[in-house]
C-alpha cells in the first residue's frame, strides 16, 4: 500500500510539472519564452510546447492585423498654408516578436501605437506640406497614401512591425477655409442672381421697347388704312353726289334745301335772322323760278 501511494504522489507530480512545463501557442499568435527575464526563443507556428518550470515563463503577442484608428481627424498644413482635416486609419502587425518586445518592453499595444502615431503623422506633415488643397484632396491622394505606408513599413520595422496599409478616410477643410469657401461660393451665387435678374431685365425692356415699336406701327397702319377708306368713301360719296346732281340738278337742289332747313330748325329755341328774299328761302315761299 505504501509503495502504492507513493506511486500516486509521484505520478501526480509529475503530471503537475508537466502540466507547468506544457504551453500551447495558436495560429494567431506569437510565444515568446524567457528565463530569468531574458527571451530564449521565439515560437511563431502554432502547437504545444515546453518550458522549464519555475525558471522560465511566457509571453503572448498578437499576429493578427491590427487597425490603428484616430478618435479625431488631425490637422496638417498645405503648400499653400492652409489646414486640412484628415481622417486616416493604418493596418499593422507584428512580424518580429523579439524585436518588438524589447523595442516596446511593458508597453504593449497601446505603445506600440502610440510610437506608430508619431511615425505616421510626421509622414502626413511632410506630404501635405509639399502639396496644394487640390492635390491631397483628388490630384495625388493615391500617391500620398503609397509614400505614407512606404515611410511609415521603413520606420516601422526597426521596432519589428509591418505596416500593412495606411488609408485616408476623409480629407476636409478646416472650419475657417470651410467658412471662407461657403463665403465664397454664396458670393458667387448672388453674382450669378444678379448677373440673370439684370440680363433678365434687359431682355424685358427690348422685349417691351419691342411691343412697344410693334403697336405704334399696327396703330399707324391700320390709321393709314382707315383714312384711306374713309378717302374713298368720300370720294365715292361725291361720285354718287355729282352724279344725281347731274341727272337731276333741280331735285338735288331741293333736296340740299331740306337738308339745310332740317338742320337749321333742330330746336324750338333757334332762330335764324335773314333776308326773307334770300335764296335760303327759296323752296319755302313756295316759288322755284330763278
Amino acid at each position: 500500500m505504501k509503495n502504492i501511494g507513493t506511486l500516486l504522489v509521484g505520478l501526480v507530480t509529475v503530471l503537475v510539472i508537466l502540466w507547468m512545463s506544457a504551453f500551447t501557442v495558436d495560429q494567431r499568435e506569437f510565444a515568446l519564452v524567457f528565463r530569468l527575464g531574458e527571451i530564449v526563443s521565439v515560437k511563431k507556428e502554432p502547437g504545444i510546447y515546453f518550458k522549464i518550470p519555475l525558471v522560465e515563463n511566457v509571453k503572448h503577442l498578437e499576429k493578427r492585423i491590427v487597425t490603428l484608428d484616430w478618435e479625431a481627424p488631425a490637422k496638417f498644413n498645405t503648400s499653400e498654408n492652409k489646414y486640412m482635416m484628415v481622417d486616416s486609419f493604418v493596418k499593422w502587425r507584428i512580424i518580429d516578436p523579439k524585436t518588438y518586445y524589447v523595442s516596446i518592453r511593458d508597453g504593449g499595444e497601446a505603445a506600440a501605437e502610440d510610437r506608430l502615431s508619431k511615425v505616421v503623422n510626421a509622414g502626413f506633415r511632410e506630404e501635405f506640406g509639399k502639396r496644394t488643397v487640390h492635390d491631397v484632396i483628388a490630384g495625388e491622394r493615391g500617391a500620398i497614401m503609397d509614400n505614407l505606408r512606404t515611410r511609415a513599413d521603413k520606420e516601422a520595422r526597426q521596432i519589428g512591425i509591418q505596416v500593412v496599409d495606411v488609408r485616408l478616410k476623409r480629407v476636409d477643410y478646416s472650419e475657417e477655409i470651410s467658412k471662407s469657401v461657403y463665403d465664397r461660393m454664396i458670393a458667387e451665387r448672388k453674382r450669378i442672381a444678379n448677373q440673370l435678374r439684370s440680363e433678365g431685365g434687359a431682355a424685358s425692356e427690348r422685349i417691351r421697347a419691342d411691343a412697344d415699336k410693334q403697336r405704334e406701327v399696327i396703330i399707324a397702319e391700320a390709321y393709314r388704312e382707315a383714312q384711306k377708306l374713309k378717302g374713298d368713301g368720300d370720294a365715292k360719296a361725291a361720285e354718287i353726289y355729282a352724279n344725281a346732281y347731274g341727272k337731276n340738278p333741280e331735285f338735288y337742289a331741293f333736296y340740299r334745301s331740306t337738308e339745310a332747313y332740317k338742320n337749321s330748325f333742330k330746336s324750338k329755341s333757334d332762330v335764324l335772322v335773314l333776308d326773307p328774299s334770300s335764296d335760303f328761302f327759296k323752296y319755302m315761299r313756295g316759288n322755284t323760278a330763278k
